[in-house]
């Protein structure tokens, strides 16, 4: 097998190895037998064409028609013109796949049902990718670069699935090192040398020295890959964990938390008919309507989601710090709920009525001061655990609201902060619907009860509010959405307005029982927005029409209906469905339970992030512009790379052969001369040349050697009658280049690396070409004089 060919079988492998990633989100892994049969037909297409030998571009077009009559023939055979050849017809079959799959993604769990919109997308996907790859590596001869696209597809897989695991990454990164060590064994058999292990003794085998190299190439690749992997058990989130988070380790002060992955946990939700229990408890409070069951706060607006910022985790104090904010005039009632979670149900955060004051539980929980939540370390979880939490219920009045002073500069920097996405009519909503409003307080009742009562808002779960700041701007205009949106959109609305805000996430207090207490369902998970007012605290108002119940020191005109993120995170046996139901009240079409009106959605869920079923196409136009971003400043050191590697490569051993080669590498030498710093003189006879780039370029004696033995090569075919071949040329150009780098500054050698002067005959080609075709235009355009002597 030729070199060429092993490498792009190496880039196919490496394809599939990093398309396996993709597996975990389809519930059929039948798509990737396909996909790697099509894939393998684009790489024969590139392959044949490169013996042919076509342009390059023109290899990649061939690759890309091929590719297109493939995906006709399996997608759109019917709408095609003899089944293969896509029409206007086919390609709008093509759009509609794509909006179904865009719609089923967005619709069910992971892993998905196989549907053709779906399996067009990883199919197509998986084969742009692939020509990419085919492209970067085998095209063009340069391996590195093709980790880009390879690492944009598994980036795709890992956004999307909360159970890839280490192994996915192990299969991707082997593929993409298999297909360094084959360009590298390419590019060795073309030097025509031995590095090490050069055989002695009349008897060796001169190609066992060749496969040291190799071998060391693999043991160091190995070593490598080994050394990358070895953080990757140790991780409890982010897109390799399974829970979806990323929480410090280790005991005292030190840690982090960070932002939940806002595809987790929603995709473990969607699908559930039936209510599942996931906590009960029992309270000294004589009053549960207003004992939210809070999770986590989301305070951080991106422009993209709300979530929660990164901050420091501390072990868990015997009696929590005074809220922060509340003032000792303000009423207060400490109570003690004892709660039990279900075995079932698997969650980071601990639930707990806020402000909590202390917590007595076993395990390994970490304490995050600033949103006053206790978080699980080292796989710590909510799943069967009992705990005791001693709480206030803090009981402001109007008066007391309406008359708070103005929050600390830091705190109200921090928490009115919104995106420059954020659309104009946000704030400008917000002022219109609080116009005449003395003091923040009256603002912050007005955007309630605007939302739950005046507003002509309704809670439907089927609407496509999108994601994103554009997201708040529609909910506005369409004024359909349900508890995320309510609340994601007061909260930034009350930003614009200077007060500060944030999102927490949590359960509503639930259904009593016969015994005396409280059930939780996963129809109780909820959102709602928490304003600060100073000397009060965080304050918790209720936005969304028929759901939970509406503050005391609020106008009390909104009560329960359905809506919100999914914080919950129980096994697949649990039920993390929507529904629209309360607890034991409200009830939810079952419409709105498949699609995840009432359950738990992931804590950073944004608004319309279970709404927008165009967001695997969005890491894949994001994945693909990054890419193109990255590859256009490479252009010029791959296009230089490529013209070395042709220069240098092998050559016939016919005489014109011979002196094509000679003259080819004396043009790469005086390139090479030109790319750090020392300018082509074309006037110059070659052993003139080779004196001034000796004398300019402090070459070492044996560079010095070479440049002039490779002069003479020249003159001998020049004008020698009967040129002497020489060899060696190309290890004495290598010689050269290695002398002319070492003499110049680093800076120097980055510019010959990425901005070769030498790429300017690109232009110079091009215009060439360009003055070529005017004049042969001008050559063959009709002439408009007619004959002397004729008459009209």
């Amino acid at each position: 097998m030729s070199g060429r060919a092993r490498l792009a079988l190496c880039a196919w492998a490496a394809t599939l190895a990093s398309a396996c990633a993709l597996l975990p989100l389809v519930d059929q892994m039948a798509w990737i037998l396909q996909a790697a049969l099509l894939l393998g037909v684009q790489t024969v297409v590139g392959a044949l064409t490169r013996r042919v030998p076509l342009a390059r571009p023109l290899t990649v077009a061939a690759q890309a028609l091929v590719t297109l009559l493939l995906l006709t023939l399996v997608f759109a055979r019917q709408q095609a013109l003899i089944g293969l050849i896509p029409g206007p017809e086919a390609f709008q079959h093509f759009w509609t796949l794509l909006q179904r799959g865009a719609e089923d993604v967005g619709k069910y769990t992971t892993p998905a049902p196989l549907t053709d919109g779906i399996k067009l997308m990883m199919v197509g996907g998986v084969l742009v990718i692939g020509l990419a790859v085919d492209t970067l590596a085998v095209t063009f001869r340069t391996a590195a670069p093709a980790g880009l696209p390879l690492l944009a597809l598994y980036s795709v897989a890992a956004g999307l699935s909360d159970d890839l695991e280490w192994l996915s990454f192990v299969v991707a990164a082997a593929g993409y090192l298999m297909l360094l060590l084959a360009e590298g064994r390419e590019r060795l058999s073309q030097w025509g040398r031995v590095f090490g292990g050069t055989p002695r003794g009349p008897g060796a085998d001169s190609a066992a020295g060749a496969v040291a190299p190799i071998r060391t190439g693999r043991r160091i690749g190995v070593v490598a890959l080994g050394i990358a992997l070895l953080p990757l058990p140790t991780l409890d989130g982010g897109l390799l964990g399974a829970a979806g988070t990323g929480v410090g380790s280790g005991s005292g002060g030190g840690g982090t938390i960070s932002a939940v992955n806002p595809l987790v946990s929603l995709r473990d939700s969607l699908n559930v008919d039936e209510d599942r229990q996931v906590m009960s408890y029992r309270t000294n409070s004589e009053d549960t309507q207003d004992l939210y069951l809070r999770i986590v706060s989301l305070d951080e607006f991106d422009g993209t989601a709300w979530k929660p910022s990164q901050r420091r985790i501390e072990d868990v104090p015997e009696t929590f710090p005074t809220p922060l904010g509340l003032g000792p005039d303000i009423k207060r009632t400490e109570i003690e709920t004892r709660i039990a979670a279900a075995q079932d149900y698997g969650q980071d955060w601990l639930p707990m009525p806020y402000p909590a004051t202390g917590v007595n539980i076993e395990g390994d929980w970490r304490y995050e001061p600033t949103g006053r939540t206790l978080v699980g370390d080292h796989g710590q979880n909510t799943r069967g655990v009992r705990y005791t939490v001693r709480s206030l219920i803090v009981q402001p009045t109007a008066d007391q609201l309406s008359s708070a002073p103005e929050p600390p500069p830091a705190l109200k920097r921090e928490y009115t902060a919104l995106p420059n996405s954020l659309p104009p009519v946000v704030a400008r909503t917000a002022r219109d619907v609080t116009a005449g409003s003395a003091n923040n307080y009256e603002r912050a009742v007005k955007l309630q009860d605007w939302f739950a009562v005046s507003g002509g808002f309704t809670y439907d779960t089927q609407v496509q509010v999108g994601s994103g700041s554009n997201a708040i701007a529609r909910f506005l205009r369409d004024k359909e959405g349900f508890c995320v949106h309510f609340s994601f959109a007061m909260a930034s609305m009350a930003r614009s307005l200077g007060i500060p805000a944030r999102v927490a996430v949590g359960f509503t207090p639930g259904s009593p029982q016969p015994d005396g207490s409280m059930t939780v369902g996963l129809r109780d998970a909820h959102a709602w927005p928490e304003l600060y007012f100073e000397g009060v605290g965080w304050t918790r108002f209720e936005p969304t029409p028929n759901r939970g119940s509406a503050p005391s020191y609020t106008q009390p005109e909104v009560s329960g209906s359905t809506g919100l993120p999914d914080v919950a995170r129980p096994t697949q046996s649990a039920s993390t469905a929507p529904s629209s139901e309360p607890s034991a009240s409200e009830s939810c079409a079952g419409r709105e339970q498949q699609l995840q009106a009432c359950a738990s959605e992931s804590p950073a869920a944004a608004a319309g992030s279970d709404h927008d079923p165009w967001r695997w196409l969005l890491f894949l136009g994001i994945a693909l512009a990054v890419l193109a971003v990255l590859a256009v400043p490479l252009l010029p050191m791959m296009w230089r790379m490529r013209v070395r590697a042709v220069r240098l490569g092998a050559h016939g051993r016919t005489p014109e052969g011979v002196a094509a080669h000679t003259l080819a590498v004396w043009e790469e030498v005086t390139d090479t001369a030109w790319d750090f710093g020392i300018g082509p003189d074309d006037s110059q006879t070659p052993r003139k040349a080779a004196a001034r780039i000796v004398r300019l370029g402090h070459l070492d004696e044996g560079a010095t050697a070479a440049v002039h033995r490779l002069a003479a090569a020249v003159e001998q075919v020049l004008y020698a009658p009967r040129p002497r071949p020489a060899t060696g040329l190309a290890e004495d150009a290598r010689r050269i280049e290695d002398s002319l780098r070492a003499d110049v500054s680093g800076s120097t050698r980055l510019r010959a690396l990425l901005a070769p002067r030498s790429t300017v005959r690109v232009v110079w080609a091009a215009s060439a070409r360009w003055t070529a075709l005017k004049a042969d235009l001008s050559a063959r355009r009709p002439t408009l004089r007619r004959p002397s002597g004729q008459n009209g």
